[in-house]
């Protein structure tokens, strides 16, 4: 294939420097080059520096070449040939976004597919194709699905963190995917946004330390600094969302019946720049080539129109030369009913690249008109489109336009699943631990497992995994809680399951109903992304309190074990079992949980966020909550985490 990619290539050059169409199909719309340009061509030469080959490839660009590269559009809204009639410049998978069989070779193919169209320009320009991967691969059946970020900010491992980001990379590679829309660097400030478990935590030095050391790993660099003639890096990682969008207040989004997503954020800009900033300086330090901006506001203005913030701040003030890509359809939002002026300010304000996701001809002629009318620069276009082809020449994507297939036997490689079991492991938050009953003995003659939970990898994976919302069931491989306990007893050790909690059809040898030596509970929330997953609530359900009395009932000592996207109202519930454990959203591997309940680790987890002790108290976060005591407090604060041996503090009977 890449003789064929090189043939293509060489064709198109060659006629294109005799004045000649190639005999690929051009949309009418592509303006030939006006004047012939003699030059020698530079940007095909791998030896020169990047930002000549930058500059030699934009000024033998049409100004409907450039807006092209400015186009992304979702795999499933491109028509056969329209990548080559219009040159666009990107394209992605939403959520669920999978070829029609969904393994490694079919996704290569449908990008390599894709890339062909891009290759068949006549300038040969190839495309930049994103994912949102963030956590594993997890549109791709049978990835590696590590802990989202809420588990992760737990472990507090930035080395850990950017093992995970190099482990991810290579499985997205392996489907022919250069692009990373993750990791998502909000310093969230409110739990009940539905995105809370996207985020490492609630305090910016957690988050700045472990975001950046994601994107590290993401985009490890060979050969050193990226900016020098023939460098790389391995894949491109994108901070998100661009800025502030962990602070937005309840009930202030537009979209909807979402509460915080696409919200308002209405802090000063002091504050903006002391609680939210820092991860983007970091980031921006360590190479990040790529940053997505936010569908929330700044004083009731959208992120995608603050051009202070993108242009000035991030680009001018940070010195930011990757490119601005926007969030999903964002730019429409900034005049509802003004489609024109909504991509005028936002392309002004500085948004090079516009994930459309759909009508993308539209968006074209939008931006022909634009230009035509003096209302988008030239100079604006030229910034953007330098900013998008130095990333494509940093990646190597001109002498690569795909990557290494070998990259395929990666995917739940025996080190991806290592990883992916460590970081559960240090994730786990041990919340409560009463009468020592954990860890728990291999040798334990009776084991109930209660709750949905506990044999479904869906509701351990959370949202963004098959499909944007997650998905409830075993579609993926993995190991479950549940197999997890059951590999890790001891032959003589009795495991029953049950979904429900009703262990009444388990008897002894005698017949009569057996009673459990301990019975672990399993309470999960069911999968969810974005707004969706905004709640006012975050209380447990009546049958998740229900699942716990029943248990408690058939056994004498109880183990809650909590999946979750973020910390739920358990105060009541607390004093109904001997111990409470945060697993978080744990993905595919789940024995790593069972590893540490039975005592082969310590738990070492600290919670990232701050506990609440009522749905009252929210927001409740270590910025507001610094003076708080007794039941004004949080019920467990940040960074709290009991290890084997210690007690939980007497914290139900406050005053």
């Amino acid at each position: 294939m890449r003789k064929l990619f090189s043939f293509l290539f060489l064709v198109s050059l060659i006629l294109s420097a005799c004045g000649a169409s190639t005999s690929t199909p051009v949309a009418e719309e592509i303006t030939p080059v006006a004047t012939e340009d003699t030059s020698p061509i530079l940007y095909t030469d791998s030896s020169q520096p990047i930002e000549v080959r930058v500059e030699d490839l934009l000024k033998r660009m049409t100004l409907e070449e450039k807006i092209g590269q400015m186009t992304q559009v979702e795999k499933g809204s491109i028509q056969p040939g329209d990548i080559t009639t219009y040159a666009i410049g990107s394209i992605l998978s939403g959520g669920g976004g999978s070829p029609a069989k969904n393994t490694p070779q079919e996704w290569y193919t449908m990008v390599e597919g894709y890339q062909e169209e891009a290759l068949a320009t006549r300038l040969g320009i190839p495309l930049i194709y994103g994912v949102d991967a963030v956590h594993g691969h997890g549109n791709m059946q049978n990835a590696t699905i590590f802990p989202h970020n809420i588990a992760l900010g737990a472990t507090n491992n930035p080395e850990l963190v950017k093992a995970i980001g190099r482990a991810t990379a290579e499985e997205i590679l392996a489907s022919g995917i250069p692009w990373n829309f993750a990791p998502v660097i909000a310093v969230v400030q409110d739990v009940r946004w539905g995105r809370t478990y996207e985020g490492f935590g609630e305090e910016t030095a957690l988050v700045t330390s472990l975001g950046t050391a994601y994107l590290e790993g993401m985009q490890t660099i060979q050969d050193g600094d990226v900016t020098s003639p023939g460098q790389t890096i391995f894949t491109l990682a994108t901070p998100k969302h661009f800025l502030g969008d962990g602070a937005t207040l309840w009930d202030s989004s537009n979209t909807e019946d979402y509460k915080l997503d696409q919200g308002n954020m209405q802090v000063p800009e002091e504050a903006l720049r002391e609680l939210y900033l820092p991860p983007y300086e970091s980031a921006v330090d360590a190479g990040a080539l790529n940053i997505m901006a936010s569908f929330s506001s700044w004083k009731g203005t959208k992120m995608h129109a603050q051009e202070y913030l993108l242009t000035d701040v991030l680009k001018n003030e940070l010195g930011f030369n990757g490119f601005i890509v926007s969030d999903w359809q964002a730019m429409d939002q900034i005049y509802p009913d003004d489609y024109y002026a909504s991509i005028v300010t936002s392309v002004n304000a500085g948004v090079d690249m516009n994930m459309v996701p759909y009508d993308y001809v539209t968006f074209i002629e939008t931006m022909k008109t634009a230009v035509d009318n003096g209302d988008i620069p030239e100079e604006r276009i030229d910034d953007a489109v330098r900013r998008i082809l130095r990333v494509k020449f940093s990646l190597g994507l001109f002498e690569r336009p795909m990557p290494d297939v070998s990259l395929q036997k990666t995917v739940r490689s025996q080190e991806h699943l290592d990883l992916a079991r460590q970081a559960v492991r240090e994730s786990l938050v041990l919340l409560k631990n009463e009468n020592d009953a954990l860890p728990l003995s291999k040798e334990t003659p009776v084991i109930f497992v209660a709750g949905q939970g506990a044999n479904d990898l869906g509701l351990q994976s959370g949202g963004w995994t098959l499909e944007w919302q997650g998905k409830v069931g075993n579609q993926n491989e993995g190991t479950t809680i549940l197999s997890g306990i059951r590999a890790a007893v001891s032959e003589t050790s009795r495991v029953e399951f049950n979904s429900d909690g009703d262990f009444t059809e388990f008897t002894d040898e005698a017949g009569i109903p057996l009673i459990a030596d301990v019975t672990f509970v399993v309470l999960a929330e069911k999968p969810y992304a974005e707004g969706v997953g905004d709640a006012a609530n975050i209380s447990l359900s009546n049958s998740e309190v229900k699942l716990l009395n029943d248990a408690r009932q058939q056994s004498k000592t109880v183990v809650v074990i909590l999946l979750s996207g973020r910390p739920r109202v358990i105060t009541d519930e607390l004093p109904l079992a001997e111990a409470w454990v945060a697993a978080w959203l744990p993905g595919t591997e789940g024995n790593g949980v069972a590893d540490v309940l039975f005592g082969n680790y310590p738990f070492t987890g600290k919670t990232s966020y701050s506990w609440p002790r009522t749905n009252e108290q929210l927001p409740i976060n270590i910025n507001n909550a610094k003076d708080k005591t007794g039941c004004d407090a949080p019920l467990f604060p940040f960074g709290y985490g009991l290890e084997y041996g210690e007690s939980m503090p007497d914290i139900l009977e406050c005053k």
